[in-house]
C-alpha cells in the first residue's frame, strides 16, 4: 500500500480524499496556488505545495509544477479528485512515466472514452443503446445540416471533449442549426481546448440516470447501482438521489448491467460512472462516460456501505475487489445537495467573499462533505461550490425530510448560497413524487434561472 499520495485538487474533494487517506494510513500532500495559500486543504494535509499564481491554467491545470511537487515530496500516487487533470490522459501518462502511480484508469482507457463521438463506437460493439447520430464529429453547417435533417428535429450538437453539460446547444428547427452548431463549437474551444461537436438526436424531457462501476487491474468489474441526477440547473447538477425513483427492478437490472458491458468494452479500472439518458418510456441510451470520481459519489456510498475512494487507492495499487455483485445490497434512500456561493436573489449569480460563519447541521443520517470552515474565502477563480449535504433515512419520504431539517440548520454567514432554492425544490410536489426530469428546474423555477 502506499505511504504517501498527492492529491491534485482543492476544496472538498481534496479533504475527502485526504480523510481516506488519514484512515488508511497514507500521508497526504496538497498543492495549492496563490490564492488558496490560506486554503482549509492545505492546513489538513501533511505537506503542502505552492503551484502557482490563482489562474487555474498556471497552478492546478500545470502540469509541470504538479509533477515538480510530486517527485520534491517523494510522493507513490496522485489522486486527481474531480475536475481539472481528472480526465487528461497526458497527465495520466506522465505521472506513470516518472514512476508514479495514477489514481484512475489508463490513460489509454481515458482517451478511448474522452471524445463522446468516439466512444458511441465501442459501445454499439458492446449491445449497449446510444442515441442516433453522427459516428463521428462534424464540422461544416453543411454537413451538420444533412445529419440533422436525416435525424430529425429536434436535435442537440455537443462537444467531443465535453463534459459537466458544457459545448452543448440544442437546434429546433433548420434556421436555428447554424448558429447553433458555432455557439457549440466556441464553448467546446474554450472549455477543452477541442472545438470538434457532434450531433444526436434529442430527447424530450428524459431523466439522466448514472451507474456507478467498480473495476480492478484483475478483470473483475461490477457496479454500485445507479443514481437520479436529473435535477439541472444548465445542465449542472443540483441534487442527486439514489437509488432513482423512476427506475423499476427490471429497468435497473437492465440499465447497470449495460453500464458493466460498457466499462468491459474500454477495458476499464478503477472507479467510473456510466451516463444514461431516459426516455419516457424507459428506454434508456448512452450518454458518456467519467473516467473520475463524481461529485455525488457520497450517496451511493451510502446505500450500499462502500467507500469508493479507499477503494479507488486499493485498486491503483493493485489490490482485487473486496465485494462482490453479489454482495452489494443496497439498504434505504440517500439524497445529496450541492451547497454553492450563488445569489438566489441575483439568477443565481456566483457570491464570492469571506465565509463569517459556518454553522453545519447535524444529527442522524446527515453528512457533510465540506472544503470551508469560518474565515476561509469563496475565490471568485474557481467553482463555487462550498459543500455536499448529503442524508440517508429509511425511506424516500424519510430522506426528503430529512435533508428538509438539515437545510433549515445549515447557516452560512458572509456570502449568499443557493440553500433558499434547494429547499424551494425539494417542497414541490414534482420532486415530493419523483416525477420530475431534466427540464424541471428550468421550467419550474424560472425566477433563479440565469
Amino acid at each position: 500500500m502506499y505511504k504517501k499520495i498527492l492529491i491534485a485538487n482543492r476544496g472538498e474533494i481534496a479533504i475527502r480524499v485526504m480523510r481516506a487517506c488519514r484512515e488508511m494510513g497514507i500521508r497526504t500532500v496538497a498543492i495549492y496556488s496563490e490564492a488558496d495559500a490560506r486554503a482549509f486543504h492545505t492546513r489538513y494535509a501533511d505537506e503542502a505545495y505552492c503551484v502557482g499564481p490563482a489562474p487555474d491554467n498556471l497552478s492546478y491545470l500545470n502540469i509541470q509544477a504538479i509533477i515538480e511537487v510530486a517527485l520534491k515530496a517523494h510522493v507513490d500516487a496522485v489522486h486527481p479528485g474531480y475536475g481539472f487533470l481528472s480526465e487528461n490522459p497526458h497527465f495520466a501518462a506522465v505521472c506513470r512515466t516518472w514512476g508514479i502511480d495514477f489514481i484512475g484508469p489508463s490513460a489509454e482507457a481515458i482517451e478511448r472514452v474522452g471524445s463522446k463521438s468516439l466512444a458511441r463506437q465501442p459501445m454499439i460493439q458492446a449491445g449497449v443503446p446510444v442515441i442516433a447520430g453522427t459516428p463521428g464529429t462534424v464540422g461544416s453547417p453543411q454537413a451538420a445540416l444533412e445529419t440533422a435533417n436525416n435525424l430529425g428535429f429536434p436535435v442537440v450538437v455537443k462537444a467531443a471533449a465535453g463534459g459537466g453539460g458544457r459545448g452543448i446547444r440544442i437546434a429546433h428547427t433548420p434556421s436555428d442549426l447554424e448558429a447553433v452548431l458555432e455557439s457549440a463549437q466556441r464553448e467546446a474551444e474554450r472549455y477543452f481546448g477541442n472545438k470538434d461537436v457532434y450531433i444526436e438526436k434529442y430527447l424530450e424531457d428524459p431523466r439522466h440516470i448514472e451507474v456507478q462501476i467498480m473495476a480492478d487491474q484483475l478483470g473483475n468489474t461490477i457496479h454500485l447501482l445507479e443514481r437520479e441526477c436529473s435535477i439541472q440547473r444548465r445542465r449542472q447538477k443540483i441534487i442527486e438521489e439514489a437509488p432513482s425513483p423512476f427506475l423499476n427492478a427490471q429497468l435497473r437490472e437492465a440499465i447497470c448491467q449495460a453500464a458493466v458491458r460498457a466499462a468491459k468494452a474500454v477495458s476499464y479500472t478503477n472507479a467510473g460512472t456510466i451516463e444514461f439518458l431516459v426516455d419516457r418510456n424507459g428506454d434508456f441510451y448512452f450518454c458518456e462516460m467519467n473516467t473520475r470520481i463524481q461529485v455525488e459519489h457520497p450517496i451511493t456510498e451510502l446505500i450500499t456501505g462502500v467507500d469508493i475512494v479507499k477503494e479507488q487507492i486499493r485498486i491503483a495499487a493493485g489490490e482485487p475487489l473486496r465485494f462482490s455483485q453479489e454482495g452489494i445490497k443496497p439498504r434505504g434512500w440517500a439524497i445529496e445537495c450541492r451547497i454553492t456561493a450563488e445569489d438566489p436573489s441575483n439568477r443565481l449569480m456566483p457570491s464570492p467573499g469571506i465565509i463569517t460563519s459556518h454553522r453545519p447541521p447535524g444529527g442522524p443520517g446527515v453528512r457533510l462533505d465540506g472544503g470551508f470552515v469560518d474565515g476561509d474565502e469563496v475565490s471568485p477563480y474557481y467553482d463555487s461550490l462550498i459543500s455536499k449535504l448529503i442524508v440517508w433515512g429509511e425511506t424516500r419520504e424519510e430522506a426528503i425530510i430529512r435533508m428538509q431539517r438539515a437545510l433549515d440548520e445549515y447557516h452560512i454567514d458572509g456570502i449568499k448560497t443557493i440553500i433558499p432554492v434547494l429547499k424551494n425544490v425539494l417542497a414541490h410536489p414534482d420532486f415530493q413524487a419523483g416525477t420530475y426530469h431534466t427540464k424541471f428546474f428550468e421550467e419550474e423555477f424560472l425566477e433563479v434561472r440565469a
